[in-house]
């Protein structure tokens, strides 16, 4: 089984961010198609950026790719937006990189589908504690791999592809 990959990029970062390029990378390689909306326009609407504007536009890019399996990945930002819309189309799975588990402004908590999802975190986050996300994943039984690295996994970005790659090759297997 392959699919299709949409992957959004975090606040002040883009499509073409170093992480959203090594998912893309790994997803074309294993044969799933993917794509990378842009949501710069919204991130500059507010400290945070427009979040519901973010859901409806990954809202509506899910909803065109349900045809096949659909895989929806993150960093930041674009973890939290994941989880909101794995709630209202099907997907196969969630691949969350820093997810904030809460944020100061609507909607507040991070929600998503009881599907397989696969996170990574950094230890040394400094704006989403470690912990919160630990609490997090271990209500909902998910595989949460813990690394020595800062928000940006600026360290980890080949282990986040290779991670990805892996959680691809157990969805289709």
């Amino acid at each position: 089984m392959s699919g299709h990959v949409i992957i959004s990029h975090g606040l002040e970062s883009g499509p073409g961010a170093t992480k959203a390029a090594a998912l893309a990378r790994v997803a074309g390689a294993l044969g799933w198609t993917h794509e990378r909306p842009d949501y710069r326009d919204l991130d500059v609407l507010g400290p945070l950026g427009d979040v519901e504007g973010r859901i409806l536009r990954l809202g509506a890019r899910a909803h065109l790719a349900t045809r096949r399996p659909l895989v929806l990945a993150g960093s930041s930002m674009g973890a939290f937006i994941s989880g909101h819309v794995s709630r209202q189309v099907p997907v196969a799975g969630l691949f969350l990189m820093a997810p904030p588990v809460e944020l100061d402004v609507a909607p507040r908590q991070l929600h998503a589908a009881m599907v397989p999802t696969r996170i990574v975190h950094g230890w040394q986050d400094e704006l989403i504690p470690a912990l919160d996300v630990v609490r997090w994943a271990q209500r909902r039984q998910d595989t949460l791999v813990l690394v020595p690295d800062s928000h940006r996994l600026a360290a980890h970005v080949e282990f986040c592809a290779e991670e990805f790659g892996r959680f691809l090759q157990m969805l289709a297997s």
